[in-house]
């Protein structure tokens, strides 16, 4: 048995592209990622997007590098991995964050809304998986980190395409790593529970019941921060994962163990 390390948690040389990693959880992964010693790529829809995050990436001391294109597009997508396969490397790590949510009662939705969704949560991700890991299969070793939700295991009001997409990426991240596993390549998805973040302020102030329902619901009694998600980041991008396979790690607070105190 080869003696533990904690060098196996760092990613030094490897290059990491973090798909929608401009801000939020995307770019919170990214910079634990760089910190860990990863060379930093990522992807927006706009020049606009990827100059203004480049400049949030300098300021922290990381070489950061941006490009333009739109996960569902295979052929954009394709041709994206091929630039950043010459001019950076071949891709180690994949973490497939990019996606949105519409929060629209199911009998309000119309199916264009729901394919949207569904198009950018889930088979963006296939695209982005399918391009990445012929290369992952030459290399010998590749990581791909699925960005899940709770939504992944639970439904809600109004998110029923958000928890069809989740759904189907759970099962995406078993299916890579049942396919891929015997070529040292480790698919993992992370669940995170209710992350404070600037899109969720406005549920997050005192008094209004959302921010008290998930208060309520979570066993830590508190909402969970970007830097929460980082060590499992890191770790699944990690050769300290590499015989952890086709999981999901939810990072909830509890949420997902918890049935709620009694009334």
């Amino acid at each position: 048995m080869t003696k533990f390390s904690m060098d196996s948690f760092r990613l030094d040389g490897k290059v990491a592209l973090v798909t929608g990693g401009i801000y939020g959880i995307g770019f919170g992964i990214a910079t634990a990622l760089a910190e860990a010693g990863a060379k930093i790529v990522y992807n927006s829809l706009t020049q606009e997007a990827v100059d203004e995050a480049k400049a949030d990436y300098e300021k922290l001391g990381i070489d950061a590098k941006g490009y333009v294109f739109d996960i569902t597009d295979e052929a954009a997508v394709a041709a994206a991995v091929k630039q950043i396969e010459e001019e950076v490397g071949v891709i180690d790590v994949l973490v497939n964050n990019a996606g949105i949510i519409k929060r629209i009662p199911m009998l309000e939705m119309t199916a264009e809304d729901f394919r949207q969704v569904v198009d950018i949560d889930l088979t963006g991700q296939f695209i982005m998986a399918k391009a990445v890991l012929p290369g992952m299969i030459e290399k010998g070793h590749g990581k791909i980190i699925n960005i899940c939700s709770m939504m992944s295991e639970l439904g809600r009001e109004t998110v029923s395409a958000y928890a069809a997409a989740k759904g189907g990426l759970k099962m995406l991240t078993k299916n890579i790593c049942s396919e891929f596993g015997e070529h040292n390549i480790q698919c993992n998805g992370i669940g995170p529970g209710y992350i404070a973040t600037p899109q969720t302020a406005p549920l997050r102030e005192d008094g209004h019941p959302f921010n008290d329902f998930i208060i309520a619901k979570t066993p830590a009694a508190r909402w969970g921060t970007v830097e929460d998600l980082q060590g499992a980041a890191v770790f699944l991008s990690s050769e300290a994962s590499d015989f952890v396979n086709g999981h999901v790690l939810y990072v909830d607070g509890g949420i997902l163990a918890y049935i709620g105190k009694q009334p």
